[in-house]
């Protein structure tokens, strides 16, 4: 894989959010909330419940728009104009991942299909190395989705988003369904890739020491779920 991270200029941060303020109806989910995410930065969202960690993440993507504050990726200011480029720029792995359906080879596949991402198809031979240092058979390749386990999931979900290159990982509690062997390995393999930037959702102890930096949520009143 090239290095992620002459996909843009190397000048501004990962991730830079300034201000941002989200309302749910009348009430507040994140108050003037700033943080930045330093390029090669593995950074950990912390907090209870409620505290607006995912929101952040869903901010991130444009698929919320804050009432007000400033979100910068890669230097690039977040807007309508720019979201799909944005898009372009980060992967997102869910708690539970959606990827389809069909066998893990398909799926794995399938993104390379479209003209945006065929110049990176030579990614494909990755794979196996992927599956092996994520603790996955190589003969998982030719299972359904629909059989595989939750653990088994994320790590799919998470071979899909590196195969693409994407400078920003956003991962969203995705090591919560691994047993401590599993998330020792996909720990491994993130610190190994130094220019990947990652801003991460979590509430597992050993996640949180795997970060270069935390930051913790204050309470608010509000489901992560909305």
């Amino acid at each position: 894989m090239t290095d992620v991270t002459k996909q843009e200029n190397r000048g501004a941060s990962a991730v830079d959010i300034r201000g941002l303020t989200i309302h749910f109806g009348n009430t507040t989910v994140l108050s003037d909330v700033s943080l930045t995410v330093d390029r090669g930065e593995k950074v950990a969202l912390s907090g209870p419940s409620g505290s607006g960690k995912t929101t952040i993440l869903r901010c991130i993507l444009g698929f919320l728009v804050p009432r007000s504050g400033v979100i910068c990726v890669l230097g690039r200011e977040l807007s309508e104009k720019s979201v799909w480029h944005i898009r372009k720029k980060t992967a997102h792995v869910a708690q539970e991942p959606e990827l389809g359906d069909g066998t893990v080879g398909e799926i794995l596949e399938r993104p390379f299909a479209y003209r945006v991402n065929q110049h990176l198809e030579e990614n494909l031979s990755n794979i196996p190395n992927l599956c092996e240092r994520l603790l996955l058979p190589i003969s998982i390749l030719d299972s359904s989705m629909t059989d595989l386990s939750g653990g088994e999931k994320q790590r799919v979900a998470l071979i899909s988003a590196l195969l693409l290159e994407r400078p920003v990982l956003l991962l969203d509690e995705a090591s919560s369904a691994l047993d401590n062997d599993a998330a020792r390995a996909v720990q491994d393999l993130l610190s190994s890739m130094e220019s990947l930037s990652i801003l991460s959702v979590s509430h597992d102890d050993s996640w949180l020491s795997f970060s270069d930096r935390v930051i913790t949520l204050p309470t608010r009143n509000v489901s992560e779920a909305i």
